[in-house]
């Protein structure tokens, strides 16, 4: 490449109107520094030398495998999580005309630099500073993105598209099914320290792998495919003993819908004087997304109930469309009641109670999950143990299974799958 070509390149890149934040990370503004550099009529060698010594350090160890070329998957990786107005707005499947059109035209520019692969950079480097020449290995693995995911699949549209324009639609299509930046990137979320942190490796459970209790996750499964359908739909409560699946249910169906455009963010019970900074974050957003409280119960004397209270209904600010909550608890009526109270000074003791108590009334879907009787535990422990290709008799299996029921806290679902690990280990 010419020095006159790499200037109209550069130059190009500061002209992208409504994608130039692709070109915000570390990783991009190395690249151009290099660029710039050898450029120039007299590029500065020490300066060339350790720029691109430092873009092949974080290249190399990137951790999204899109293509074969380093430096190429980073740059997809950047254009699929950068929050633009390209994006933001194909998310929502709502692209005016115009910002198309300079799409199309930005995507053009950046696929100038997109060609800059690792082995025509370094013969552009070499041949602007020869004594430069050898020094480094191109960053390419042929082993790289083989896992079928929707980013590989844009990645390889945009690595085999000669014209870039052409590829606003399936980006729009893209961002629009799977999301934009960090929700596109990652399905799962927890509400941490005022900001919303992704979560890199969520429980992978799924419903398949969920056995018993069919019965109660049905609605939760309808009730969630009609949000994402855009139809009306329940905040939900999952009601039962610890170890009866509540929890893992939330996190199978968000794992089962992922792909369809739902995300699970997790929010701790002390938290939830922040929901409205959590509501707020994904508002205007074109993804659906399921607000997950785990283990939810007030004490008596706590008085956070009664901001989830106004969120769920009653607020003067409607919650979010693109939002409902869910939420596991081992009491029914979610706050701790106490006989004082009842007879206490309270001149409208029944008022206060009745406020308690309609609580879990706001929730349109209410679950039970009951605990399992010995015939639902030991068909759970057989499902398990089939799912597993474990090996054992029928009747050794019901003794032993038997057996660690009566040596545990409780009948349960987590109490048959820690018999089944026991007995898979060998136990």
């Amino acid at each position: 490449m010419r020095k006159e070509e790499i200037n109209r390149l550069l130059l190009r890149q500061r002209g992208l109107a409504v994608m130039r934040s692709s070109l915000d990370a570390p990783s991009a503004r190395g690249m151009l520094g290099i660029l710039y550099l050898v450029s120039d009529e007299r590029p500065e060698e020490g300066k060339v030398a350790e720029l691109l010594a430092r873009l092949w350090e974080e290249l190399a160890v990137e951790t999204e495998p899109l293509l074969p070329d380093a430096w190429q998957s980073r740059m997809v990786s950047e254009i699929l999580d950068s929050e633009n107005p390209f994006s933001l707005c194909a998310e929502k499947d709502e692209v005016p005309p115009v910002l198309m059109e300079q799409a199309r035209r930005d995507l053009r520019s950046l696929k100038l630099l997109f060609d800059l692969d690792s082995v025509t950079l370094f013969e552009m480097v070499e041949r602007a500073v020869p004594s430069l020449g050898g020094m480094w290995v191109p960053w390419r693995d042929p082993g790289r993105c083989n896992d079928g995911s929707p980013r590989c699949a844009i990645a390889s549209i945009l690595a085999s598209t000669d014209d870039w324009g052409e590829c606003a639609e399936p980006l729009v299509e893209h961002f629009r099914r799977h999301g934009a930046g960090r929700f596109g990137r990652f399905r799962a979320f927890r509400w941490d320290k005022g900001a919303l942190k992704p979560v890199a490796h969520p429980d992978p459970v799924s419903l398949r792998n969920l056995i018993g209790y069919e019965r109660e996750r049905t609605p939760i499964v309808a009730n969630t495919r009609r949000f994402l359908k855009g139809l009306p739909a329940h905040h939900a409560l999952l009601y039962g003993l610890p170890g009866t699946g509540k929890s893992s249910t939330v996190k199978a169906v968000s794992n089962e819908m992922a792909e369809d455009g739902l995300r699970l963010i997790e929010v701790a019970k002390e938290d939830l004087g922040e929901l409205p900074m959590v509501l707020d974050a994904v508002r205007e957003r074109g993804l659906r997304f399921v607000v997950f409280v785990d283990d939810l119960s007030f004490e008596e004397n706590e008085v956070e109930y009664k901001s989830l209270k106004a969120l769920l209904e009653g607020s003067v600010e409607s919650p979010p469309e693109n939002v409902r909550i869910y939420a596991t608890s081992n009491r029914r009526n979610l706050i701790r009641e106490s006989f004082s109270e009842r007879g206490g000074d309270d001149i409208h003791s029944h008022d206060t109670m009745h406020e308690k108590q309609s609580l879990a009334a706001r929730f349109g879907l209410r679950v039970t999950f009951p605990t399992p009787d010995q015939e639902k535990y030991l068909e759970i422990v057989r499902g398990l143990v089939k799912e597993r290709g474990i090996e054992a008799s029928e009747e050794e299996l019901v003794e032993k299974a038997l057996l660690w029921d009566r040596w545990q806290s409780g009948r349960s679902g987590r109490t048959a799958r820690q018999f089944v690990d026991e007995l898979q280990a060998g136990g």
